[in-house]
């Protein structure tokens, strides 16, 4: 359990509050004061963070259809060109904003179940990716390449649904 440390009014959270020195969580704690204090800070990145969900998903849902085999005429490897291309942006602009809200509340997150959940829900997210490209499913389209999709999609919306609860637990 949390608890105020003596003097500082550091909030300490769980594990991590009895292993870090007051004097370092009161560092993080101002390194990243601009985004807890800027009235429009966290809102902006929380939006940013929507739009890389949204491009993400959506092109993963799109390219993940192909797979199954909507939109035949459409070639796979020019799809997975354009949509992956965009997924992995989306991605990328998850990873940025996702870790600036982190920098700003990182013990609070480090103590929080559904933050830890979803952190091994992307882990699982990114090493089903792996298998789907390592085992050359581009070119396969199998059973094995849309169960991974099947796999991916699972995982996405467990992670976004495990996003939405850390404010609640």
């Amino acid at each position: 359990m949390g608890g105020l440390l003596p003097s500082h009014g550091v909030r300490t959270a769980g594990w991590v509050g009895r292993h870090v020195s007051a004097m370092t969580q009161i560092k993080i704690k101002t390194m990243f004061a601009a985004l807890q204090t800027h009235p429009w800070a966290f809102p902006v990145l929380e939006i940013l963070h929507v739009i890389g969900i949204a491009l993400l998903l959506g092109n993963l849902v799109l390219f993940e259809l192909r797979v199954w085999g909507l939109g035949a005429a459409l070639p796979v490897t020019d799809l997975a060109r354009l949509a992956l291309s965009l997924a992995v942006l989306g991605f990328s602009l998850c990873a940025v904003t996702g870790l600036l809200m982190f920098a700003s509340q990182a013990l609070e997150l480090l103590s929080n179940r559904a933050f830890i959940v979803k952190m091994g829900l992307l882990t699982c997210a990114g090493m089903n990716a792996a298998w789907f490209h390592a085992r050359g499913s581009l070119n396969r389209l199998d059973g094995t390449a849309r169960g991974l999709t099947l796999v991916s999609i699972v995982l996405w919306l467990a992670t976004i649904a495990c996003g939405r609860f850390i404010a609640y637990l």
